[in-house]
């Protein structure tokens, strides 16, 4: 059920922001949003097997979701920004969300290069991560928060912008991240 709604909000979204480019008759201002999808990987490795050698588990996940912001020029080329984001996942990951700061470079063509940190929230699925349903973990807390750092590139493309995005929470997981935004 989780994925068909999933599939059928990404759909809508991707229908949505062609036509909302093409309404759109000033040129692009400093908001953004956009959809994304991308791969989080917990990063769980080496821990599990060191308690427990040999032990088949998959600690990754495919995520889809959205992202909306607002950028500040606060120089010919320099801007700092503001951006919150929610994922869902489909394996190992729940979902994801949360809030953070950007700091980068505008380009003469409008690419933008950054650097960003804020705070993310991941809620695992303990149930994928080891394959097996049968077990109860209720009783347990799967969503955790920590500092977010990473990098990432916009590039307009006609009305709208393309985006690759490289992040770390607390420099423990991996999360990389592709998405098609509009400006408005």
């Amino acid at each position: 059920m989780k994925k068909i709604a999933l599939t059928a909000a990404v759909a809508a979204a991707a229908i949505a922001l062609p036509s909302a480019a093409q309404a759109q008759s000033v040129v692009p201002g400093n908001g953004f949003i956009g959809v994304q999808a991308g791969v989080h990987d917990l990063g769980l490795d080496d821990e599990v097997e060191e308690i427990a050698p040999g032990f088949e588990f998959d600690d990754s996940s495919p995520i889809f979701g959205v992202f909306a912001g607002y950028d500040f020029p606060v120089g010919p080329s320099l801007f700092i920004g503001a951006e919150g984001n929610y994922n869902f996942g489909t394996d190992a990951l729940d979902g994801d969300y949360g809030a953070n700061a950007r700091l980068g470079i505008r380009a003469p063509g409008g690419a933008k290069v950054y650097a960003r940190g804020g705070i993310q929230a991941v809620k695992v699925d303990y149930n994928e991560i080891i394959n097996d349903d049968t077990i109860d973990f209720s009783g347990i807390d799967d969503t955790e928060s920590d500092y977010l750092v990473g990098l990432g590139l916009d590039l307009p493309v006609g009305g709208l912008f393309v985006r690759a995005n490289l992040d770390t929470i607390s420099f423990d997981t991996v999360r990389a991240t592709a998405g098609v935004g509009l400006r408005f």
